[in-house]
């Protein structure tokens, strides 16, 4: 039995990293999507250029989203012996709406398709209560707030910027600005990694927890990430990034608004500025909300039209159906487990 239970942990592991790859595959538009679109970098040099940030991020700024991501389901309401099919059903919820979005060649969160379904597949194994409530809410919150402080911050920076450059001619302002497009693209996929890599750590590590990984008397409020779960996730992400698919990258780099390379300067600080400030404060907040919003705040100094925002409604629609239907297909198939007798 021991022998079938830990082959069972393996096999979630890899799906989990998996699912990583497919955070990579499925969120490359937010790393490359505006250095594409201003001719910075061609496709295939971006998408080595995001993925090798994506990796040096496990280098950056600890585990704090992990942890967060680790107290999702509560550890000490549920039976141990729940947990990988839990974390199993949630993943298949989060790996399925992927494919579905990315299909579609829509930009819609992993981070939240992950945590959607996680409390479903919670939901369906013990009600309410496997549900830490407190740590729903912060994400929940910052699910709104995110995209609003990105908007926000692009608006800002890029209204700044164009004061500072004003004087320059816009050739010159190109080539000077295609140039820092590379610091810029660089700081958001290392923000990118950043956050998005610890929320697989976050799913892996209270498995390792149901197998008595850690031993004895560890608190399951305050598990450590073990430094080979860090690297196996961000060469998991990094790997999915370079293989990432070119129909999302069109919505981010050329729906939304036609970008200069001073307009992708500005939406890639201001989400990288976003991101890394909400990684500090271990919030797992969607990459590709916030880059989308910072796209859109930068294209609004150009003026409302030029953001073509029957495409925005698209994406936000896509966004507020993450939860509830990644949610619904972990439910299902934890649901679905138990009737076939595997729970």
């Amino acid at each position: 039995m021991l022998d079938l239970t830990l082959l069972l942990i393996v096999g979630i592991i890899v799906l989990a990293l998996i699912f990583d790859f497919t955070n990579g595959f499925h969120d490359a538009a937010n790393s490359i999507s505006t250095v594409v679109s201003t001719k910075v970098l061609s496709p295939r040099n971006a998408v080595a250029f995001a993925a090798f940030f994506n990796f040096i991020a496990a280098f950056g700024f600890g585990v704090a989203v992990a942890s967060t991501i680790s107290k999702i389901i509560n550890l000490d309401h549920v039976e141990t012996s729940l947990v990988p099919f839990i974390i199993l059903s949630g993943l298949v919820g989060a790996i399925a709406w992927n494919l579905i979005t990315w299909h579609s060649g829509l930009p819609t969160s992993s981070s939240h398709a992950l945590i959607g379904g996680l409390m479903g597949s919670g939901l369906a194994a013990a009600g309410i209560a496997a549900i830490k409530l407190s740590t729903v809410e912060i994400i929940v919150l910052f699910m709104v707030l995110s995209p609003i402080v990105g908007l926000l911050v692009g608006l800002l920076f890029m209204t700044g910027v164009v004061r500072l450059s004003r004087e320059i001619p816009r050739h010159t302002a190109d080539q000077r600005f295609r140039r820092l497009q590379l610091l810029s693209a660089a700081a958001y996929s290392f923000s990118h990694g950043t956050n998005d890599a610890q929320k697989t750590m976050g799913i892996i590590t209270p498995l390792l927890f149901s197998i008595g990984y850690f031993g004895a008397g560890v608190d399951p409020n305050n598990l450590p990430v073990p430094l080979w779960v860090i690297l196996a996730a961000h060469a998991a992400i990094a790997l999915g990034t370079f293989f990432g698919g070119w129909r999302i990258v069109k919505t981010m780099g050329y729906g939304i608004t036609r970008l200069r390379p001073v307009h992708g300067f500005s939406a890639e600080t201001a989400g990288s500025a976003t991101i890394i400030g909400a990684s500090l404060l271990g919030i797992p907040v969607s990459t590709t909300h916030i880059i989308s919003s910072s796209i859109m705040g930068v294209g609004i100094t150009k003026g409302a039209r030029f953001v073509k925002w029957g495409v925005a409604r698209r994406i936000v629609t896509a966004w507020i159906l993450t939860l509830p239907l990644s949610g619904l297909i972990g439910y299902l198939t934890f649901s679905a487990l138990r009737l076939m007798g595997w729970v």
